[in-house]
């Protein structure tokens, strides 16, 4: 196992009600702003929950956020932000909603030229606003991570920043907001929880058999609850379940000790950023073919993940994980997401165009950091 330093300073508030906690996580004297959404909050309740909970404090709010918000989007909340003297952040919402509030707490204060540089740069963030946040989508993890990714519509461009300073200072979990969503975004959460769990883990072996198992939890528990998620809304230790696997997913757990790989991610972030496919199905999608173009540096941690977690064990190796990437996909389309490039009308030429940026940028990604354009085109057409 790895040398590792690890924090997570996150309160979470679990459970029924916990919405009405809120005012007592936020400074008394604080100009808030909420962000949201499309105004889904306002149909399900959430909305008057918060507005109750925050009753006779400052609030402004910003809605608007995209499924994958947009960096023309948040530079407007900025500009709210700075006339309003905002010193308080909320996000309202799922993980989107939670990635453009940690960049905009950024954004406000970068001063240091265009806040674009903290995502296509890697320019160091030095300050943010506080924030906090109220999960209404499990899925990204974002209420427990300092991560954010952010589109640059005009560009057609997906980027990723993290910083410990844009960490939620608190995150409102309350399992009943998964009641009213539809299965689509069920079915989102379910594929996005699952696959943050695999970069993390489907690597290669370093000894760390804690972080497997933890892993290999998150994933079973997933596989037991998600479908009963689907089938009966209000379920609530079910949805409490698939909250939590979601939250555990990404903040930080797992990963420590272990490699980790999020190609996946990189080239998914690409297939959102041209076509606008919704996150998870983009991990839906290409996870398969990094398992199958990369199964000879994946093949012990493919190995036990089919046997631990699908229970398969019969064949030789390579049978075993033929069995296992198409148990996976199996699972995938059993939650209604298809897992393959013509299900989402995606034309032979935008693998030419993902190739090109690769080809350009030279970047190398992977938990070996061995994976160029050259792999990445054979991925995305084994998702043909």
């Amino acid at each position: 196992m790895y040398n590792f330093e690890f924090k997570n300073p996150v309160k979470i508030l679990f459970g029924k009600e916990s919405i009405s906690k809120l005012a007592g996580e936020i400074p008394a004297e604080a100009n808030i702003l909420m962000i949201y959404g499309g105004g889904s909050i306002k149909r399900t309740g959430v909305y008057n929950q918060v507005l109750a909970a925050l009753k006779g404090c400052t609030i402004a709010e910003f809605s608007g956020i995209e499924a994958n918000p947009h960096y023309e989007t948040c530079m407007k909340a900025v500009d709210v932000v700075k006339e309003k003297n905002i010193d308080f952040l909320l996000a309202v919402g799922g993980g989107s909603v939670l990635d453009a509030t940690k960049f905009i707490a950024a954004a406000a204060l970068y001063e240091n030229g265009d806040p674009w540089d903290i995502l296509a740069a890697g320019a160091p963030v030095e300050k943010a606003l506080p924030l906090g946040a109220v999960l209404t989508l499990p899925a990204t993890g974002s209420e427990m991570n300092g991560n954010s990714v952010i589109t640059r519509a005009e560009r057609q461009e997906k980027k990723a920043f993290g910083s410990p300073l844009v960490m939620p200072q608190f995150s409102v979990l309350d399992p009943e907001c998964v009641f009213t969503l539809p299965d689509r975004q069920v079915a989102n959460g379910v594929v996005d929880a699952f696959i943050h769990v695999m970069e993390q883990y489907l690597t290669f072996k370093v000894n760390s058999p804690l972080q497997d198992r933890l892993a290999e939890s998150i994933l079973t528990t997933l596989v037991e609850e998600g479908p009963k998620v689907l089938a009966d809304r209000k379920n609530y230790d079910a949805a409490a379940n698939f909250m939590w696997c979601a939250t555990m997913a990404l903040n930080g757990m797992i990963a420590v000790g272990v490699p980790q790989d999020w190609s996946t991610h990189v080239i998914g972030h690409e297939l959102t950023a041209f076509h606008g496919i919704d996150h998870g199905r983009t991990l839906a999608i290409v996870l398969p073919g990094v398992m199958n173009i990369k199964r000879a540096n994946k093949k012990d941690k493919i190995l036990q993940y089919g046997e631990r977690i699908w229970g398969i064990t019969e064949g030789n190796e390579e049978e075993r994980i033929d069995a296992i990437i198409a148990r996976t996909v199996e699972f995938f389309e059993s939650l209604g997401v298809p897992c393959r490039l013509q299900d989402y009308d995606v034309p032979e030429s935008t693998i030419a165009k993902i190739v090109d940026r690769f080809k350009q940028s030279e970047a190398k990604i992977g938990e070996k950091q061995d994976m160029d354009y050259v792999e990445i085109e054979k991925i995305l057409r084994d998702r043909l």
